[in-house]
C-alpha cells in the first residue's frame, strides 16, 4: 500500500471532508459501473434485512448526510418508515476503497425532491408515475399499458418531452450519518480501516444537530 493511500495517522476529527474527497475522486474518474452507487440496507418485519443498489445523488459534508431518491411507497420506502434506519455501502473496487455508512433516514423536503424530480429523463419521469414499484406484475405488458395510460392523462401520447409533475409518492432520503467507516485496501490483506461514530439529536423534520466525531483505526 502506498504511502498517500493509507488513511492520515493520526486520524482526523472529522472524517465527512475525506469522504467527500474519496467520492468526488470515484466521480471525476469515472468508476465503472456507476460511481454513485451504494447498497443500501433497510430492516422489515421480524427484523429481517434487505439490501438493494441505489445511486447516491448528493453528499453534504458540512452537515453529515447523502441523500437518494425512491418511491416511498417501494419496500425499502415501507421499511424506512417502519424503521427509520439504514445502513449503505460505497465499494470502488478499481480505487481500492470502500465506505460504510450508518444512521437514522428523513425524507428529503418537498423543493429538493422537485428540483431533482424535474432534472430526470423524460422517460424516467413518466416511469415514476407508472411503475407501482415492488408491487406483483401480472406481465411486460401489464406495465406497458400503465406507462401508455400515465401518457394518456398527462396528455402526452406521442410526446418526447413534457410536464410531468413529481407523484406525491416519489422523493428523496437523507441518510444522517451517525457511523462513517474508511477503509483502504492493502496488501496481504493487510487493510487500513478506522471507524467513527458520532450522537445525532433531531433539531426538525429534516435536520439533526451532532456531537463531536470519536474515531479508532481497527484491525482488517
Amino acid at each position: 500500500m502506498a504511502a498517500d493511500e493509507l488513511l492520515p495517522d493520526p486520524l482526523p476529527n472529522d472524517p465527512l471532508p475525506m469522504f467527500a474527497t474519496w467520492f468526488s475522486d470515484a466521480r471525476a474518474r469515472n468508476v465503472q459501473p456507476n460511481p454513485d452507487a451504494m447498497v443500501l440496507a433497510t430492516v422489515g418485519e421480524n427484523a429481517t434485512p434487505s439490501a438493494r443498489v441505489v445511486l447516491c445523488k448528493r453528499l453534504v459534508p458540512d452537515q453529515g448526510f447523502i441523500v437518494f431518491f425512491t418511491n416511498y411507497d417501494s419496500r425499502k420506502g415501507r421499511e424506512l418508515a417502519a424503521h427509520p434506519r439504514a445502513a449503505a455501502v460505497f465499494h470502488w473496487d478499481s480505487l481500492h476503497r470502500q465506505v460504510r455508512l450508518e444512521g437514522p433516514i428523513v425524507r428529503s423536503p418537498a423543493p429538493e425532491s422537485d428540483q431533482y424530480f424535474a432534472s430526470r429523463p423524460f422517460d424516467s419521469r413518466i416511469g415514476s408515475w407508472a411503475s407501482i414499484q415492488s408491487a406483483p406484475l401480472a406481465s411486460r405488458q401489464a406495465l406497458t399499458e400503465q406507462v401508455h395510460a400515465v401518457r394518456e392523462r398527462f396528455g402526452l401520447l406521442q410526446a418526447t418531452e413534457g410536464e410531468v409533475p413529481r407523484p406525491p409518492h416519489w422523493g428523496g432520503i437523507r441518510l444522517w450519518i451517525d457511523s462513517i467507516e474508511l477503509w483502504s485496501e492493502g496488501a496481504g490483506r493487510v487493510h487500513d480501516r478506522a471507524l467513527w461514530r458520532r450522537t445525532l439529536t433531531k433539531k426538525d423534520e429534516f435536520t439533526f444537530s451532532a456531537g463531536p466525531w470519536s474515531g479508532t483505526r481497527l484491525n482488517p
